[in-house]
């Protein structure tokens, strides 16, 4: 039960929700309200204002442009984007991660740009994002801002976003030829939450080795990262079992794993060896059909 009173706004375009969102020093954005009610229950959050982006029709599209950049809206949900035909063909890892969120009723009602937004470190899709090399686009009282994925994901909750940015969509440039990409996760049993997950994109050259790849690690640390020991030992490989295997084992150099209840942070790091191992072996085999 939420006890503390609040204003609900609900605008119908997205200048008109950033101008509300300024209106008040503690407003929130509500997309899918799957991760802001249940701390607004808990009294964790006790914002002034919600601003509920719902009736905006435009953050909902996916779309293709003239350069093959895949837009999907901060509204899409998990569920239309794991069904999304274009998704799966281009992005199959993004289709894989948004299809491995929850359950059923999380993945119809929670949206890419809410959990994107709310950086839980145990998220699905931050991992794809990161490995697509992915933009977030956020608009502001000062207009639209591009923010890598790279240098999005800041810590536990935090993000790059500014306080009075909205995420409008984000954009995943089109995978080069010969590439392909998975998605791999340890979920926790219960929550459907990733203890680990990973998400890896590779893209060959001519003679079939390793060009270059991309990996993209959730749930093991404060925040989600991109693996990058393990993408310079693949890459320059020909991509056999022995140089995956070597490559996953570099997966989690570098981090302060978590340690909590569901894992301890070795155990953390050995499951990124894993499932790196796992995500990179189904994206060469891609890459190679």
């Amino acid at each position: 039960m939420i006890t503390h009173p609040f204003t609900y706004q609900a605008p119908s375009t997205l200048e008109e929700a950033v101008e509300e969102l300024g209106r008040s020093g503690d407003s929130k954005v509500i997309a899918g309200g799957h991760s802001l009610l249940p701390l607004m229950k808990l009294g964790l959050a006790q914002p002034e204002a919600l601003i509920d982006l719902r009736r905006i029709a435009s953050l909902r599209a996916i779309r293709t442009e003239s350069d093959g950049t895949i837009v999907i809206g901060a509204l899409t949900t998990h569920r239309d984007i794991a069904h999304d035909p274009i998704v799966r063909a281009k992005l199959p890892a993004l289709a894989e991660a948004a299809g491995a969120v929850g359950d059923l009723q999380v993945r119809a009602r929670g949206t890419i740009g809410g959990s994107i937004a709310h950086a839980d470190p145990a998220a699905d899709e931050p991992a794809p994002a990161l490995a697509y090399d992915a933009t977030i686009r956020a608009v502001g009282p000062k207009g639209r801002r591009d923010i890598r994925a790279s240098d999005y994901f800041k810590g536990t909750f935090e993000t790059a976003l500014a306080d009075d940015e909205i995420i409008a969509e984000v954009r995943f440039p089109a995978p080069a030829g010969r590439s392909g990409s998975a998605y791999e996760k340890f979920a926790h049993p219960a929550s459907g939450f990733a203890i680990t997950g990973v998400a890896a994109l590779v893209t060959l050259k001519a003679d079939g080795g390793i060009e270059r790849a991309a990996i993209g690690v959730t749930g093991a640390a404060a925040a989600a990262y991109r693996a990058t020991a393990a993408e310079k030992a693949l890459a320059g490989t020909n991509g056999d079992a022995k140089a995956i295997a070597a490559a996953a084992a570099k997966a989690s150099d570098g981090i302060a794993a978590l340690s909590d209840l569901a894992a301890s942070s070795d155990y953390r790091k050995h499951l990124v060896t894993v499932f790196a191992k796992r995500a990179i072996l189904r994206a060469v085999t891609r890459a190679r059909a």
